[in-house]
Protein backbone atom coordinates (compact mmCIF):
# COMPACT_ATOMS: atom_id res chain seq x y z
CA UNK A 1 0.00 0.00 0.00
CA UNK A 2 1.38 3.41 -0.78
CA UNK A 3 0.49 6.72 0.60
CA UNK A 4 1.04 9.27 -1.82
CA UNK A 5 1.04 12.48 -0.69
CA UNK A 6 0.81 13.49 2.96
CA UNK A 7 -1.11 16.72 3.35
CA UNK A 8 -0.17 18.75 6.61
CA UNK A 9 -2.59 21.75 7.78
CA UNK A 10 -1.58 23.67 11.17
CA UNK A 11 -4.63 25.18 12.29
CA UNK A 12 -4.52 28.27 14.21
CA UNK A 13 -7.84 28.43 16.40
CA UNK A 14 -10.97 26.95 17.11
CA UNK A 15 -14.79 28.88 17.28
CA UNK A 16 -13.65 30.64 20.42
CA UNK A 17 -15.52 34.12 19.61
CA UNK A 18 -16.56 37.35 21.51
CA UNK A 19 -12.99 37.84 23.39
CA UNK A 20 -10.77 40.90 22.83
CA UNK A 21 -12.91 42.98 20.27
CA UNK A 22 -14.23 46.58 20.39
CA UNK A 23 -17.38 47.04 22.10
CA UNK A 24 -19.99 46.10 19.09
CA UNK A 25 -23.30 44.29 18.94
CA UNK A 26 -23.95 43.66 15.54
CA UNK A 27 -25.55 44.77 12.57
CA UNK A 28 -30.05 45.41 12.78
CA UNK A 29 -29.52 45.37 16.45
CA UNK A 30 -32.53 46.00 18.73
CA UNK A 31 -32.20 48.90 20.74
CA UNK A 32 -33.54 47.15 23.64
CA UNK A 33 -31.19 44.70 23.62
CA UNK A 34 -28.12 46.39 23.32
CA UNK A 35 -27.39 46.74 26.98
CA UNK A 36 -29.90 44.64 28.42
CA UNK A 37 -29.02 42.69 31.94
CA UNK A 38 -31.51 40.43 31.38
CA UNK A 39 -30.42 36.94 29.96
CA UNK A 40 -31.56 36.11 25.90
CA UNK A 41 -34.19 34.35 24.96
CA UNK A 42 -33.53 30.31 24.13
CA UNK A 43 -34.31 29.22 21.25
CA UNK A 44 -34.48 32.97 19.49
CA UNK A 45 -33.29 32.95 15.44
CA UNK A 46 -31.14 36.14 14.35
CA UNK A 47 -29.71 36.36 10.43
CA UNK A 48 -25.95 36.57 12.17
CA UNK A 49 -22.90 37.56 9.84
CA UNK A 50 -19.16 36.61 10.55
CA UNK A 51 -18.65 39.85 11.49
CA UNK A 52 -21.14 39.90 14.41
CA UNK A 53 -19.90 36.70 15.43
CA UNK A 54 -16.61 38.40 15.65
CA UNK A 55 -17.69 40.57 18.79
CA UNK A 56 -18.37 39.65 22.51
CA UNK A 57 -21.59 40.64 22.49
CA UNK A 58 -24.61 41.06 20.59
CA UNK A 59 -27.83 42.44 20.21
CA UNK A 60 -28.87 41.56 16.35
CA UNK A 61 -32.69 41.57 16.41
CA UNK A 62 -34.29 37.96 16.64
CA UNK A 63 -36.70 36.82 14.01
CA UNK A 64 -39.41 34.23 13.29
CA UNK A 65 -37.24 31.27 13.13
CA UNK A 66 -39.40 30.56 9.96
CA UNK A 67 -37.93 32.82 8.62
CA UNK A 68 -34.41 32.60 6.77
CA UNK A 69 -31.69 32.73 9.89
CA UNK A 70 -28.43 31.85 9.94
CA UNK A 71 -28.12 31.26 14.21
CA UNK A 72 -30.00 29.77 16.87
CA UNK A 73 -29.81 30.53 20.61
CA UNK A 74 -29.54 26.82 21.80
CA UNK A 75 -28.00 27.13 25.56
CA UNK A 76 -28.44 30.36 28.25
CA UNK A 77 -27.58 30.51 31.81
CA UNK A 78 -26.18 32.49 34.62
CA UNK A 79 -22.13 32.57 34.95
CA UNK A 80 -20.49 31.12 37.50
CA UNK A 81 -20.14 32.69 41.03
CA UNK A 82 -16.50 32.87 40.52
CA UNK A 83 -17.45 35.37 37.53
CA UNK A 84 -19.18 38.12 39.93
CA UNK A 85 -16.09 40.61 40.55
CA UNK A 86 -14.55 39.60 37.17
CA UNK A 87 -14.24 41.97 34.36
CA UNK A 88 -16.18 41.50 31.21
CA UNK A 89 -13.05 40.50 29.24
CA UNK A 90 -11.29 38.03 32.22
CA UNK A 91 -9.57 35.41 30.15
CA UNK A 92 -11.18 32.84 32.01
CA UNK A 93 -14.49 33.27 30.38
CA UNK A 94 -13.33 31.68 27.16
CA UNK A 95 -13.06 27.99 28.56
CA UNK A 96 -15.97 28.35 30.72
CA UNK A 97 -17.76 29.23 27.18
CA UNK A 98 -15.68 26.42 25.36
CA UNK A 99 -16.49 23.72 28.23
CA UNK A 100 -20.34 25.05 28.35
CA UNK A 101 -21.12 25.61 24.70
CA UNK A 102 -19.30 22.85 22.91
CA UNK A 103 -20.62 20.00 25.28
CA UNK A 104 -24.19 21.85 24.73
CA UNK A 105 -23.88 21.98 21.21
CA UNK A 106 -23.33 18.30 21.09
CA UNK A 107 -26.18 17.65 22.77
CA UNK A 108 -28.60 19.61 20.83
CA UNK A 109 -27.44 18.82 17.68
CA UNK A 110 -27.96 15.03 18.87
CA UNK A 111 -23.75 14.51 17.49
CA UNK A 112 -20.78 13.42 19.32
CA UNK A 113 -17.35 15.47 19.32
CA UNK A 114 -15.70 13.54 16.42
CA UNK A 115 -18.71 14.41 14.69
CA UNK A 116 -19.44 18.62 15.38
CA UNK A 117 -15.88 18.62 14.60
CA UNK A 118 -16.83 17.30 11.04
CA UNK A 119 -19.47 19.84 10.21
CA UNK A 120 -19.37 23.01 8.86
CA UNK A 121 -21.89 24.38 11.47
CA UNK A 122 -20.27 25.48 14.78
CA UNK A 123 -21.04 27.74 17.38
CA UNK A 124 -20.24 31.25 19.11
CA UNK A 125 -20.93 32.68 22.74
CA UNK A 126 -21.62 36.08 23.64
CA UNK A 127 -21.54 37.80 27.10
CA UNK A 128 -23.41 40.87 28.03
CA UNK A 129 -22.14 44.62 26.70
CA UNK A 130 -19.66 45.76 29.03
CA UNK A 131 -22.43 48.95 30.55
CA UNK A 132 -24.72 45.75 31.47
CA UNK A 133 -22.04 43.53 33.01
CA UNK A 134 -21.13 46.78 35.21
CA UNK A 135 -24.48 46.54 35.97
CA UNK A 136 -24.04 43.02 37.18
CA UNK A 137 -25.67 41.30 34.15
CA UNK A 138 -23.40 37.49 34.36
CA UNK A 139 -25.05 35.51 31.52
CA UNK A 140 -24.30 33.52 28.84
CA UNK A 141 -25.74 32.63 25.52
CA UNK A 142 -24.39 30.10 23.34
CA UNK A 143 -25.67 30.20 19.15
CA UNK A 144 -25.22 27.48 16.65
CA UNK A 145 -24.06 29.44 13.35
CA UNK A 146 -24.34 27.64 9.61
CA UNK A 147 -20.56 28.38 8.84
CA UNK A 148 -17.41 27.89 10.97
CA UNK A 149 -14.09 30.27 11.41
CA UNK A 150 -13.42 30.23 7.84
CA UNK A 151 -16.93 31.34 6.42
CA UNK A 152 -17.10 34.49 4.28
CA UNK A 153 -20.74 33.94 4.86
CA UNK A 154 -23.27 31.30 7.18
CA UNK A 155 -25.47 29.27 5.43
CA UNK A 156 -29.17 29.13 6.47
CA UNK A 157 -30.02 26.84 9.15
CA UNK A 158 -33.59 24.97 9.05
CA UNK A 159 -36.67 26.34 11.10
CA UNK A 160 -35.31 24.35 14.17
CA UNK A 161 -31.56 22.70 13.94
CA UNK A 162 -32.02 20.58 17.12
CA UNK A 163 -31.11 16.70 16.10
CA UNK A 164 -29.54 18.28 12.62
CA UNK A 165 -26.97 15.63 13.27
CA UNK A 166 -28.73 12.98 14.49
CA UNK A 167 -27.91 9.66 12.53
CA UNK A 168 -26.27 9.75 9.12
CA UNK A 169 -26.23 13.28 8.86
CA UNK A 170 -26.72 14.73 4.96
CA UNK A 171 -23.97 15.96 3.45
CA UNK A 172 -25.43 19.69 3.37
CA UNK A 173 -24.10 19.80 7.00
CA UNK A 174 -20.90 18.05 6.52
CA UNK A 175 -17.52 19.58 5.63
CA UNK A 176 -15.46 19.49 2.75
CA UNK A 177 -12.63 21.26 0.55
CA UNK A 178 -12.29 22.04 -3.12
CA UNK A 179 -8.67 21.87 -4.06
CA UNK A 180 -5.73 20.27 -4.52
CA UNK A 181 -4.88 20.77 -0.28
CA UNK A 182 -6.73 21.51 2.65
CA UNK A 183 -3.95 24.25 4.16
CA UNK A 184 -5.92 27.75 3.80
CA UNK A 185 -9.02 26.74 1.98
CA UNK A 186 -12.49 27.65 2.57
CA UNK A 187 -14.75 24.23 3.89
CA UNK A 188 -17.82 23.72 2.10
CA UNK A 189 -20.44 21.28 2.85
CA UNK A 190 -19.99 17.86 1.32
CA UNK A 191 -23.06 18.39 -0.92
CA UNK A 192 -21.01 20.68 -3.36
CA UNK A 193 -18.22 19.71 -5.37
CA UNK A 194 -15.18 18.65 -3.57
CA UNK A 195 -12.02 16.74 -3.21
CA UNK A 196 -11.26 16.52 -0.11
CA UNK A 197 -13.69 15.22 3.12
CA UNK A 198 -13.16 15.56 6.63
CA UNK A 199 -13.87 11.63 7.58
CA UNK A 200 -12.82 10.89 11.24
CA UNK A 201 -10.89 12.19 14.20
CA UNK A 202 -8.12 11.21 16.67
CA UNK A 203 -8.44 11.98 20.50
CA UNK A 204 -4.73 12.97 21.95
CA UNK A 205 -5.64 13.57 25.78
CA UNK A 206 -8.03 13.36 28.19
CA UNK A 207 -9.11 17.09 30.37
CA UNK A 208 -6.45 18.23 32.47
CA UNK A 209 -3.72 16.20 30.84
CA UNK A 210 -0.85 18.21 30.16
CA UNK A 211 -0.42 19.46 26.92
CA UNK A 212 2.60 16.66 24.84
CA UNK A 213 3.80 19.35 22.84
CA UNK A 214 3.63 19.99 18.84
CA UNK A 215 6.22 17.27 17.66
CA UNK A 216 4.07 14.29 19.51
CA UNK A 217 0.79 15.65 18.65
CA UNK A 218 1.62 15.88 14.99
CA UNK A 219 3.23 12.45 14.73
CA UNK A 220 0.16 10.69 16.09
CA UNK A 221 -2.26 12.41 14.42
CA UNK A 222 -0.18 11.56 10.93
CA UNK A 223 0.13 8.22 11.98
CA UNK A 224 -3.39 7.90 12.95
CA UNK A 225 -5.09 9.41 10.14
CA UNK A 226 -2.77 7.68 7.44
CA UNK A 227 -4.68 4.31 8.64
CA UNK A 228 -7.49 5.61 9.46
CA UNK A 229 -8.47 7.25 6.00
CA UNK A 230 -6.66 4.11 4.43
CA UNK A 231 -9.57 2.52 6.23
CA UNK A 232 -12.25 4.38 5.46
CA UNK A 233 -11.32 4.18 1.88
CA UNK A 234 -11.31 0.21 1.72
CA UNK A 235 -7.49 0.20 1.97
CA UNK A 236 -6.76 1.30 -1.92
CA UNK A 237 -3.48 0.70 -2.68
CA UNK A 238 -2.82 4.23 -3.71
CA UNK A 239 -4.26 7.47 -1.76
CA UNK A 240 -4.03 10.90 -0.21
CA UNK A 241 -4.89 12.06 3.00
CA UNK A 242 -4.53 15.03 5.00
CA UNK A 243 -4.49 16.50 8.74
CA UNK A 244 -5.37 19.29 10.83
CA UNK A 245 -3.84 19.20 14.16
CA UNK A 246 -4.22 22.57 16.70
CA UNK A 247 -1.61 24.09 19.26
CA UNK A 248 -0.83 24.38 22.74
CA UNK A 249 -3.35 27.36 22.99
CA UNK A 250 -6.40 25.68 21.37
CA UNK A 251 -5.30 22.39 23.76
CA UNK A 252 -5.79 24.81 26.97
CA UNK A 253 -9.20 26.15 25.84
CA UNK A 254 -10.40 22.07 26.14
CA UNK A 255 -9.85 21.00 22.25
CA UNK A 256 -7.88 17.29 22.17
CA UNK A 257 -8.59 16.61 18.94
CA UNK A 258 -7.34 16.62 15.55
CA UNK A 259 -9.85 15.71 11.75
CA UNK A 260 -7.95 13.57 9.34
CA UNK A 261 -9.03 13.90 5.73
CA UNK A 262 -9.09 12.16 2.44
CA UNK A 263 -8.87 13.24 -0.99
CA UNK A 264 -12.18 11.83 -2.45
CA UNK A 265 -14.71 13.43 -4.26
CA UNK A 266 -17.64 10.86 -2.47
Amino acid sequence: MRRSVVVLLLASGLALVGCGQVEQQGGNTDPDQVDSVDAPELGACQLLTPDDVAMPANATRTIDCRQEHTAQTYAVGPLPAEFDDAASDDERLGGFAYDTCSAKFESFLGADESLVMRTIVSWAWFRPSAKAWGQGARWYRCDVIGGGEQSKEYVPLPKDARGLLTGRPDDDWMVCVAGDGVTGSVKIPCSRDHDWRAVTTIKLGEQGAPYPGDRLVEVKTRDYCSDSVGAWLNYPVDYDFAYTWFHEAEWQAGNRRSVCWAKTAE
